[in-house]
């Protein structure tokens, strides 16, 4: 799953919540920011999980404002061994 998130999700701390519930729900993958302010999303995993965490990336963290989702199904490219933040 790719996600694009769009509003207020930079300087909300919107990676550590995703990361954090990611990890709970065993899943692989990274959130990071994007030059344009959105944040963006890549995980892997059981599609429940994935479907979980989705369900929380439209709410986001207490101080988001969440706007739009743009999303993206593939199949998994395995490449990925924990879920993390990157920066750039």
């Amino acid at each position: 799953m790719r996600a694009i998130i769009h509003g207020r999700v930079q300087g909300v701390l919107f990676r550590d919540f995703t990361r954090t519930y990611a990890m709970r729900l065993a899943l692989l993958g990274y959130v990071r920011n994007l030059w344009d302010g959105t944040v963006e999303v890549v995980a892997e995993g059981d599609r429940q999980a994935l479907e979980g965490l989705l369900k929380r990336l439209y709410v986001g963290p207490s101080s988001a404002r969440v706007e739009k989702v743009d999303l993206e199904w593939s199949e998994p490219s395995g490449e990925f061994s924990s879920f993390e933040v990157r920066y750039r």
